[in-house]
């Protein structure tokens, strides 16, 4: 039996340039599940480094602990989803949501105003009001058609700041098509969509 090969070429840090393309070719594949590990692939991402297992989450703590240091993963909860505030390292958007993906759970989506106020309730909660947070929502795949990443869902609830979603361009050539949670001027936590490179904070979501 065939499989697939890649021929590649090593990347050359171009703007807007953040996902691999490969050509197919029929190759003989090892098809035996034992010679493959959950944890192949995530080169940047490891359990020493973070705390915990590839799709466990070790080191997570409930959110009445008072008690949080480096290794500890703040979680807490809104109707059926659980949350986790990504504060202890700063990620880009594609780093943030492989580390929530490694940890069993996604970059958060926002479906209600409700659920909107919990999270800003939270983030204001730990001290951390006026920084950035990535959530799953992106315009990627087509320019100014917004969906959740996490679920592959249209976004339908939205929460912009004022003039927001700009698309802001860079000198570099990259464009603003990642979303975060913000609050720009102390009015509360509203959207913004922002360069995908850009290092902040995260939120990841568990839903059973």
């Amino acid at each position: 039996m065939g499989g697939v090969s890649a021929s590649y070429r090593l990347p050359d840090e171009r703007p807007n340039d953040f996902c691999v393309a490969s050509r197919v070719g029929v190759v003989r594949a090892d098809r035996n599940p034992k010679n493959h590990k959950i944890g192949d692939g995530l080169n940047s991402i490891n359990g020493d480094e973070y705390g915990g297992t590839a799709g466990e989450c070790g080191n997570c703590v409930d959110e009445s602990l008072p008690e949080l240091n480096k290794y500890s993963m703040p979680i807490f909860k809104f109707k059926e989803k659980r949350y986790y505030l990504g504060i202890f390292f700063k990620a880009n958007w594609f780093r943030a949501s492989q580390y929530c993906r490694y940890h069993g759970m996604h970059l958060a989506s926002i479906t209600s105003q409700e659920e909107n106020d919990k999270l800003e309730e939270t983030i204001r909660s730990y001290g951390y009001s006026g920084e950035h947070f990535w959530v799953s929502g992106t315009d990627l795949a087509e320019e100014g058609q917004y969906f959740w990443m996490s679920t592959g869902r249209p976004i339908t609830f939205t929460n912009f700041n004022a003039g927001e979603p700009n698309n802001f361009r860079y000198e570099n050539g990259e464009e603003e098509n990642c979303l975060e949670l913000w609050d720009r001027d102390g009015k509360g936590l509203k959207w913004n969509d922002s360069a995908c490179s850009f290092e902040t904070y995260f939120v990841c979501e568990a839903v059973p």
